[in-house]
C-alpha cells in the first residue's frame, strides 16, 4: 500500500473521532431523554455544559429537535456524523466500499429518525451502524496504520468525552491503556510530555477532569488538531 498523505492521515484520525463522537452522544442523549423530558425541565442546559457545547435551545422541544437533526447546528449529532461521511467518502480507497457502506447506512437512519414519531428507535440503529463500521474496519482493512489512525481518533474522542461527563475514574483508565497500545502505531507526531502527564493524571485517586479534556485536546501536533474544522 502507498504511503498515506498528511491529509489521509488527518482524516482517518477525525473519521475515528467523529464516529467516537456520534455513538457516545447518541447513547448519552437517549440514557438521559426521559428526564430532559419530562422530569427536568432545563436538564438540556446541563447537558450542554458537560459537551462544552453552547446552549442556543429555547426550550427542551427545541433542543431535542435541533440538537439531534439540524445540520445548521455544527455541534448536532447529525453534523458530526456528515463530518464522518465526508471524510470516510474521500477514503474510499483506504477503508474499502464495504466499511464505507455502513456510515451510509447510519445517515439513512439518522435521516429516518429526523422524521420518525420515534426517533430513539433510528438513533438506536444509527449506533449500530457505526458498531458495525468499525467491527468492518477491523475485519476488511488490511493496513494496520489505516486501523490504528482510526481507533486511534476513537480513543481520543472517547478518553475526551468521559472526562467531560464525568465517567468512573475506571472508565477512563481502560480508555488510557487502549489509547497507549495504539499510539505509536500510526506516525501521528504526538506530545511525549502531554502523553506523560495525561497517564499520571489517570493514576490519581480523584481524576482532575477539566486537566484530563485540556491535554487530551493538546496531545497531537498543532496541524491535526486544526482539521478539527475543516474535516
Amino acid at each position: 500500500m502507498a504511503i498515506l498523505s498528511v491529509e489521509h492521515s488527518d482524516r482517518l484520525y477525525w473519521l475515528g473521532r467523529y464516529s467516537e463522537r456520534v455513538y457516545t452522544t447518541i447513547i448519552e442523549f437517549a440514557n438521559r431523554f426521559d428526564s430532559m423530558i419530562e422530569v427536568k425541565n432545563e436538564d438540556y442546559g446541563e447537558f450542554c455544559r458537560e459537551q462544552d457545547i453552547p446552549n442556543i435551545y429555547t426550550s427542551k422541544e427545541d433542543f431535542v429537535r435541533r440538537y439531534c437533526f439540524d445540520e445548521a447546528d455544527t455541534n448536532s449529532i447529525y453534523s458530526n456524523l456528515i463530518r464522518a461521511y465526508d471524510n470516510a467518502v474521500v477514503l474510499r480507497e483506504e477503508i474499502g466500499s464495504e466499511t464505507l457502506s455502513y456510515i451510509q447506512l447510519a445517515v439513512y437512519a439518522m435521516n429516518k429518525a429526523k422524521v420518525s414519531e420515534a426517533p430513539l428507535v433510528q438513533l438506536q440503529k444509527v449506533v449500530d451502524n457505526i458498531v458495525a463500521f468499525w467491527g468492518m474496519a477491523d475485519d476488511d482493512i488490511d493496513s494496520e496504520c489505516v486501523r490504528s489512525m482510526i481507533k486511534l481518533g476513537k480513543r481520543v474522542e472517547r478518553i475526551d468525552l468521559y472526562a467531560r461527563m464525568k465517567r468512573e475514574p475506571s472508565e477512563l483508565r481502560r480508555e488510557m491503556k487502549r489509547l497507549n497500545l495504539r499510539i505509536n502505531r500510526t506516525g501521528l507526531k504526538y506530545s511525549t510530555v502531554k502523553l506523560a502527564h495525561l497517564n499520571y493524571l489517570m493514576e490519581m485517586e480523584n481524576i482532575p477532569n477539566e486537566l484530563v479534556v485540556c491535554e487530551i485536546e493538546t496531545l497531537f501536533d498543532t496541524e491535526t488538531e486544526k482539521m478539527a474544522a475543516g474535516f
